[in-house]
Protein backbone atom coordinates (compact mmCIF):
# COMPACT_ATOMS: atom_id res chain seq x y z
CA UNK A 1 0.00 0.00 0.00
CA UNK A 2 2.70 2.56 1.05
CA UNK A 3 4.64 1.55 -2.23
CA UNK A 4 1.10 2.30 -4.48
CA UNK A 5 1.23 5.61 -2.60
CA UNK A 6 5.11 6.21 -3.01
CA UNK A 7 4.27 5.71 -7.07
CA UNK A 8 1.35 7.64 -7.22
CA UNK A 9 3.25 10.72 -5.50
CA UNK A 10 5.67 10.37 -7.86
CA UNK A 11 2.92 10.33 -10.87
CA UNK A 12 1.40 13.21 -9.79
CA UNK A 13 5.08 14.77 -9.16
CA UNK A 14 6.00 14.39 -12.94
CA UNK A 15 2.23 15.20 -14.27
CA UNK A 16 3.04 18.76 -12.97
CA UNK A 17 6.47 19.06 -13.48
CA UNK A 18 5.64 18.12 -17.32
CA UNK A 19 2.35 21.11 -17.07
CA UNK A 20 4.39 23.76 -16.01
CA UNK A 21 7.42 22.75 -18.20
CA UNK A 22 5.02 22.84 -21.29
CA UNK A 23 3.66 26.50 -20.06
CA UNK A 24 6.89 27.65 -19.61
CA UNK A 25 7.92 26.81 -23.19
CA UNK A 26 4.69 27.88 -25.10
CA UNK A 27 5.49 31.35 -22.80
CA UNK A 28 9.01 31.06 -24.36
CA UNK A 29 7.71 30.19 -27.65
CA UNK A 30 5.24 33.30 -27.56
CA UNK A 31 8.25 35.48 -26.28
CA UNK A 32 10.21 34.44 -29.58
CA UNK A 33 7.27 34.78 -31.92
CA UNK A 34 6.77 38.36 -30.49
CA UNK A 35 10.47 39.07 -30.75
CA UNK A 36 10.91 38.25 -34.08
CA UNK A 37 7.92 39.93 -35.43
CA UNK A 38 9.02 43.19 -33.76
CA UNK A 39 12.38 42.90 -35.63
CA UNK A 40 11.09 41.83 -38.76
CA UNK A 41 8.58 44.94 -38.78
CA UNK A 42 11.78 46.86 -37.65
CA UNK A 43 13.51 45.55 -40.50
CA UNK A 44 11.23 46.30 -43.34
CA UNK A 45 10.21 50.05 -41.45
CA UNK A 46 13.86 50.60 -41.82
CA UNK A 47 13.80 49.87 -45.60
CA UNK A 48 10.39 51.54 -46.17
CA UNK A 49 8.53 53.61 -43.23
CA UNK A 50 4.79 52.69 -44.58
CA UNK A 51 4.92 48.86 -45.04
CA UNK A 52 3.14 47.06 -46.87
CA UNK A 53 0.70 44.53 -46.03
CA UNK A 54 -1.61 41.71 -47.94
CA UNK A 55 -3.89 39.69 -46.03
CA UNK A 56 -1.47 36.99 -44.72
CA UNK A 57 1.00 39.64 -43.31
CA UNK A 58 -1.90 41.82 -42.09
CA UNK A 59 -3.57 38.87 -39.85
CA UNK A 60 0.48 38.01 -38.65
CA UNK A 61 1.89 41.53 -37.86
CA UNK A 62 -1.53 42.80 -36.64
CA UNK A 63 -4.28 40.18 -35.62
CA UNK A 64 -1.73 38.07 -33.41
CA UNK A 65 -1.47 38.56 -30.28
CA UNK A 66 0.55 39.18 -27.81
CA UNK A 67 1.89 42.45 -29.25
CA UNK A 68 3.30 45.08 -27.61
CA UNK A 69 3.55 47.61 -30.38
CA UNK A 70 0.69 49.90 -32.12
CA UNK A 71 -0.08 49.72 -36.02
CA UNK A 72 -1.48 52.28 -38.13
CA UNK A 73 -3.33 51.08 -40.62
CA UNK A 74 -4.16 52.99 -44.19
CA UNK A 75 -6.58 50.97 -46.05
CA UNK A 76 -6.53 52.78 -49.50
CA UNK A 77 -7.39 51.71 -53.44
CA UNK A 78 -4.54 52.79 -55.53
CA UNK A 79 -5.37 51.15 -58.69
CA UNK A 80 -6.99 53.66 -61.34
CA UNK A 81 -9.88 50.95 -62.28
CA UNK A 82 -10.72 51.88 -58.50
CA UNK A 83 -11.60 55.22 -59.34
CA UNK A 84 -10.62 56.82 -55.79
CA UNK A 85 -9.50 60.28 -56.70
CA UNK A 86 -8.41 60.99 -53.24
CA UNK A 87 -6.55 58.01 -52.12
CA UNK A 88 -3.15 58.95 -54.04
CA UNK A 89 -3.29 62.34 -52.06
CA UNK A 90 -4.19 60.24 -48.83
CA UNK A 91 -1.32 58.02 -49.41
CA UNK A 92 1.22 61.40 -49.75
CA UNK A 93 -0.07 62.73 -46.40
CA UNK A 94 0.25 59.30 -44.79
CA UNK A 95 3.75 58.85 -46.15
CA UNK A 96 4.86 62.37 -44.80
CA UNK A 97 3.32 61.39 -41.37
CA UNK A 98 5.45 58.11 -41.16
CA UNK A 99 8.80 59.46 -42.79
CA UNK A 100 8.55 62.04 -39.90
CA UNK A 101 7.93 59.77 -37.21
CA UNK A 102 10.63 57.54 -38.70
CA UNK A 103 13.05 60.54 -38.46
CA UNK A 104 11.85 61.90 -35.32
CA UNK A 105 13.55 62.01 -31.50
CA UNK A 106 10.22 59.97 -30.39
CA UNK A 107 11.07 56.90 -32.65
CA UNK A 108 10.92 53.27 -31.41
CA UNK A 109 9.69 49.76 -32.52
CA UNK A 110 6.05 50.71 -30.47
CA UNK A 111 4.48 52.15 -33.52
CA UNK A 112 4.75 51.02 -36.83
CA UNK A 113 2.74 52.75 -40.23
CA UNK A 114 1.69 50.07 -42.93
CA UNK A 115 -1.24 49.96 -45.78
CA UNK A 116 -3.27 47.29 -47.11
CA UNK A 117 -4.26 48.07 -50.72
CA UNK A 118 -7.67 46.59 -51.60
CA UNK A 119 -6.27 44.72 -54.84
CA UNK A 120 -3.34 43.09 -52.78
CA UNK A 121 -5.53 42.45 -49.29
CA UNK A 122 -9.95 42.33 -50.59
CA UNK A 123 -9.47 39.74 -47.53
CA UNK A 124 -8.36 41.95 -44.88
CA UNK A 125 -11.12 44.60 -46.42
CA UNK A 126 -14.10 41.90 -45.93
CA UNK A 127 -12.65 40.99 -42.35
CA UNK A 128 -12.92 44.67 -41.19
CA UNK A 129 -16.34 45.64 -42.83
CA UNK A 130 -15.11 48.00 -45.31
CA UNK A 131 -16.30 49.18 -48.12
CA UNK A 132 -14.91 52.91 -48.95
CA UNK A 133 -11.33 53.82 -49.06
CA UNK A 134 -9.36 55.94 -47.66
CA UNK A 135 -9.45 54.97 -44.18
CA UNK A 136 -7.10 55.36 -41.37
CA UNK A 137 -7.17 52.74 -38.43
CA UNK A 138 -5.23 52.36 -35.11
CA UNK A 139 -4.78 48.88 -33.79
CA UNK A 140 -3.81 49.32 -30.27
CA UNK A 141 -0.99 47.34 -28.41
CA UNK A 142 -3.65 45.82 -26.68
CA UNK A 143 -7.12 45.21 -26.82
CA UNK A 144 -9.50 45.80 -30.32
CA UNK A 145 -9.80 48.73 -31.64
CA UNK A 146 -12.48 51.11 -31.00
CA UNK A 147 -14.64 53.86 -32.54
CA UNK A 148 -12.05 56.77 -31.75
CA UNK A 149 -9.07 54.43 -33.10
CA UNK A 150 -11.31 55.06 -37.11
CA UNK A 151 -9.72 58.81 -38.33
CA UNK A 152 -12.94 60.85 -38.64
CA UNK A 153 -11.13 62.10 -42.08
CA UNK A 154 -15.24 63.82 -43.28
CA UNK A 155 -14.60 66.04 -39.87
CA UNK A 156 -10.71 66.37 -39.80
CA UNK A 157 -9.23 66.34 -42.97
CA UNK A 158 -6.17 63.64 -43.93
CA UNK A 159 -3.41 66.26 -44.02
CA UNK A 160 -0.21 65.27 -42.74
CA UNK A 161 -0.72 67.46 -39.42
CA UNK A 162 -4.35 66.34 -39.04
CA UNK A 163 -3.14 62.48 -38.92
CA UNK A 164 -0.21 63.52 -36.63
CA UNK A 165 -2.94 64.88 -34.26
CA UNK A 166 -4.82 61.80 -34.33
CA UNK A 167 -1.73 59.61 -33.74
CA UNK A 168 -1.12 61.76 -30.80
CA UNK A 169 -4.19 61.73 -29.30
CA UNK A 170 -4.22 57.29 -29.49
CA UNK A 171 -1.22 56.78 -28.50
CA UNK A 172 0.31 59.57 -26.78
CA UNK A 173 3.36 59.46 -29.42
CA UNK A 174 4.29 63.28 -30.54
CA UNK A 175 5.22 63.20 -34.31
CA UNK A 176 6.61 66.32 -35.66
CA UNK A 177 5.67 66.57 -39.49
CA UNK A 178 8.35 67.64 -41.43
CA UNK A 179 7.18 68.20 -45.12
CA UNK A 180 9.61 67.76 -47.97
CA UNK A 181 10.82 71.36 -49.36
CA UNK A 182 8.10 72.28 -52.57
CA UNK A 183 9.83 74.45 -54.73
CA UNK A 184 6.84 74.76 -57.27
CA UNK A 185 5.67 77.99 -55.26
CA UNK A 186 8.92 79.57 -55.66
CA UNK A 187 9.30 79.20 -59.50
CA UNK A 188 5.68 79.70 -60.46
CA UNK A 189 6.03 83.40 -58.66
CA UNK A 190 9.18 84.05 -59.94
CA UNK A 191 8.50 83.34 -63.30
CA UNK A 192 5.26 85.61 -62.76
CA UNK A 193 7.31 88.31 -61.64
CA UNK A 194 9.70 87.61 -64.87
CA UNK A 195 6.47 87.68 -67.03
CA UNK A 196 5.23 90.75 -65.22
CA UNK A 197 8.94 92.49 -65.30
CA UNK A 198 9.06 91.90 -69.08
CA UNK A 199 5.18 92.95 -70.01
CA UNK A 200 6.12 96.06 -68.08
CA UNK A 201 9.56 96.71 -69.84
CA UNK A 202 7.81 96.01 -73.29
CA UNK A 203 5.39 98.35 -72.64
CA UNK A 204 7.23 100.81 -70.70
CA UNK A 205 6.22 103.98 -73.10
CA UNK A 206 2.69 103.27 -72.32
CA UNK A 207 2.08 102.10 -68.81
CA UNK A 208 -1.40 104.06 -68.74
CA UNK A 209 -3.56 100.71 -68.26
CA UNK A 210 -2.08 100.31 -64.73
CA UNK A 211 -4.20 103.10 -63.75
CA UNK A 212 -7.05 101.43 -65.01
CA UNK A 213 -9.45 101.13 -62.46
CA UNK A 214 -11.33 97.93 -64.14
CA UNK A 215 -8.38 96.03 -63.89
CA UNK A 216 -7.65 96.81 -60.21
CA UNK A 217 -11.23 95.88 -59.43
CA UNK A 218 -11.70 92.85 -61.31
CA UNK A 219 -8.58 91.76 -58.88
CA UNK A 220 -9.54 92.65 -55.84
CA UNK A 221 -12.90 91.08 -57.23
CA UNK A 222 -11.11 87.80 -58.18
CA UNK A 223 -8.93 87.87 -54.80
CA UNK A 224 -11.87 88.57 -52.82
CA UNK A 225 -14.04 86.03 -54.06
CA UNK A 226 -11.14 83.26 -53.61
CA UNK A 227 -10.86 84.17 -49.73
CA UNK A 228 -14.53 84.09 -48.86
CA UNK A 229 -15.32 80.54 -51.26
CA UNK A 230 -12.81 78.59 -48.56
CA UNK A 231 -9.91 78.45 -50.93
CA UNK A 232 -7.33 78.86 -48.08
CA UNK A 233 -9.78 76.83 -45.66
CA UNK A 234 -8.29 73.94 -48.65
CA UNK A 235 -4.76 74.53 -48.29
CA UNK A 236 -4.97 74.10 -44.74
CA UNK A 237 -6.96 71.07 -44.31
CA UNK A 238 -6.52 69.50 -48.01
CA UNK A 239 -10.36 68.29 -48.20
CA UNK A 240 -11.11 65.82 -50.73
CA UNK A 241 -12.69 66.86 -53.61
CA UNK A 242 -15.80 65.06 -53.48
CA UNK A 243 -17.50 62.22 -51.40
CA UNK A 244 -18.65 59.45 -52.50
CA UNK A 245 -20.81 57.17 -49.83
CA UNK A 246 -21.01 53.61 -49.59
CA UNK A 247 -23.90 53.64 -51.41
CA UNK A 248 -22.36 54.80 -54.71
CA UNK A 249 -24.38 58.73 -54.12
CA UNK A 250 -21.92 61.58 -54.71
CA UNK A 251 -21.76 64.86 -52.44
CA UNK A 252 -20.69 67.97 -53.51
CA UNK A 253 -21.91 69.88 -50.55
CA UNK A 254 -20.50 68.41 -46.84
CA UNK A 255 -23.09 68.16 -44.21
CA UNK A 256 -21.48 70.25 -41.58
CA UNK A 257 -20.07 73.52 -40.99
CA UNK A 258 -16.78 72.36 -40.02
CA UNK A 259 -15.98 70.40 -43.17
CA UNK A 260 -16.04 71.33 -46.87
CA UNK A 261 -14.73 69.77 -50.03
CA UNK A 262 -12.65 71.49 -52.63
CA UNK A 263 -15.40 71.45 -55.68
CA UNK A 264 -17.73 72.91 -52.76
CA UNK A 265 -15.75 75.84 -52.67
CA UNK A 266 -16.08 76.58 -56.42
CA UNK A 267 -19.45 76.29 -56.32
CA UNK A 268 -19.61 78.72 -53.87
CA UNK A 269 -17.30 80.85 -55.56
CA UNK A 270 -19.81 81.09 -58.66
CA UNK A 271 -22.53 81.89 -56.63
CA UNK A 272 -21.10 84.78 -54.86
CA UNK A 273 -19.94 85.84 -58.65
CA UNK A 274 -23.50 85.55 -59.57
CA UNK A 275 -24.75 87.77 -56.84
CA UNK A 276 -22.13 90.40 -57.34
CA UNK A 277 -22.59 90.53 -60.92
CA UNK A 278 -26.24 90.88 -60.86
CA UNK A 279 -24.98 94.19 -57.90
CA UNK A 280 -23.11 95.38 -60.84
CA UNK A 281 -25.63 95.28 -63.33
CA UNK A 282 -28.08 97.09 -61.21
CA UNK A 283 -25.37 99.25 -59.91
CA UNK A 284 -25.05 100.35 -63.27
CA UNK A 285 -28.67 100.28 -64.43
CA UNK A 286 -29.18 103.28 -61.83
CA UNK A 287 -26.15 105.39 -62.67
CA UNK A 288 -26.11 105.25 -66.84
CA UNK A 289 -28.46 107.29 -68.82
CA UNK A 290 -30.16 106.67 -71.72
CA UNK A 291 -32.94 104.17 -72.88
CA UNK A 292 -35.23 103.72 -70.22
CA UNK A 293 -36.02 100.68 -71.23
CA UNK A 294 -33.05 98.87 -71.62
CA UNK A 295 -32.03 100.56 -68.25
CA UNK A 296 -35.21 98.47 -66.50
CA UNK A 297 -34.21 95.44 -67.99
CA UNK A 298 -30.55 95.34 -66.69
CA UNK A 299 -32.31 96.11 -63.41
CA UNK A 300 -34.83 93.19 -63.56
CA UNK A 301 -31.98 91.01 -64.64
CA UNK A 302 -29.64 91.94 -61.72
CA UNK A 303 -32.55 92.00 -59.45
CA UNK A 304 -33.00 88.34 -60.55
CA UNK A 305 -29.47 86.83 -60.09
CA UNK A 306 -29.27 88.25 -56.81
CA UNK A 307 -32.35 86.67 -55.78
CA UNK A 308 -32.11 83.38 -57.29
CA UNK A 309 -27.97 82.97 -56.08
CA UNK A 310 -28.90 84.51 -52.74
CA UNK A 311 -30.96 81.87 -52.38
CA UNK A 312 -29.27 79.38 -53.23
CA UNK A 313 -26.03 80.28 -51.06
CA UNK A 314 -28.77 81.02 -47.84
CA UNK A 315 -30.10 77.09 -49.09
CA UNK A 316 -26.46 76.09 -48.61
CA UNK A 317 -25.62 77.67 -45.60
CA UNK A 318 -29.09 76.84 -44.26
CA UNK A 319 -28.20 72.72 -44.50
CA UNK A 320 -24.35 72.87 -43.16
CA UNK A 321 -25.86 74.58 -40.01
CA UNK A 322 -28.60 72.93 -38.80
CA UNK A 323 -31.28 74.47 -36.87
CA UNK A 324 -30.60 78.10 -39.07
CA UNK A 325 -34.26 79.33 -39.24
CA UNK A 326 -34.17 81.67 -42.57
CA UNK A 327 -34.64 81.09 -46.06
CA UNK A 328 -35.51 82.49 -49.38
CA UNK A 329 -36.52 80.83 -52.63
CA UNK A 330 -35.50 77.41 -52.00
CA UNK A 331 -34.90 75.33 -48.79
Amino acid sequence: MELKLFFGLIGLFLYYANNVSCQYRTKSSQSASLAERVQQLTDMAMKRPVIKFNGAKFKEFVKTTPRNYSVIVMFTAMAPQRQCQICRHANDEFTIVAHSFRYSQSYSNKLFFASVDFDEGSDVFQMMRLNTAPVYMHFPAKGKPKAADTMDIQRVGFSAEAIAKWISERTDIQIRVFRPPNYSGTVAVSMLLILIGGFLYLRRNNLDFIYNKTIWGLGALFFTLTMISGQMWNHIRSPPFIHKSPNGNVAYIHGSSQGQFVLETYIVMILHGAVVFGIILMTEAAARKGDVKKRRIFAVIGLGLVTIFFSLLLSIFRNKTQGYPYSLLFR
